[in-house]
């Protein structure tokens, strides 16, 4: 069995577009988001690709799920991969999310990956700390 490898390090959220999916003003609401992330540390990517479906309860506060495909390199191996994203956020500002490897989506020296991070975001940061598990097959 591989060896589980612990990496961290940092990203920066470059763009956020967003649009209603249901009328405003109700709760609950939804929208779609789209972001490009920025990686450095133990991943190392240029600009991801997120898509989002985001649950409002209230106007400051909900839940969020999305798919997030990323190109460069997760501890020095290059490739691409997809990351499922689980996460809520609070009135407070702050955010918490869980991602995933989606199994079979590694290419290149990611193929085999497996894995599992998070972050929690607050309100004002301007780089978030992200940890990742990982190993390969």
């Amino acid at each position: 069995m591989p060896a589980t490898v612990k990496i961290t390090g940092h990203f920066t959220f470059a763009d956020w577009k967003e649009s209603p999916v249901t009328p405003e003003g109700a709760f609950p609401r939804l929208a779609h988001a789209t972001v490009t992330n920025a990686f450095s540390g133990g991943i190392e990517a240029e600009a991801t690709t997120c898509d989002y479906t985001v649950t409002y309860l209230t106007g400051t506060a909900g839940t969020f799920a999305g798919m997030e495909l990323l190109t460069g390199r997760i501890d020095g191996r290059a490739g691409t991969v997809a990351l499922e994203e689980r996460g809520r956020f609070t009135s407070d500002g702050t955010v918490h999310c869980t991602f995933e490897v989606v199994e079979g989506s590694g290419t290149e020296e990611l193929t085999g990956l497996r894995g599992t991070g998070g972050f929690t975001y607050r309100h004002g940061e301007t780089k978030v700390p992200y940890a990742f598990e990982y190993d390969v097959e």
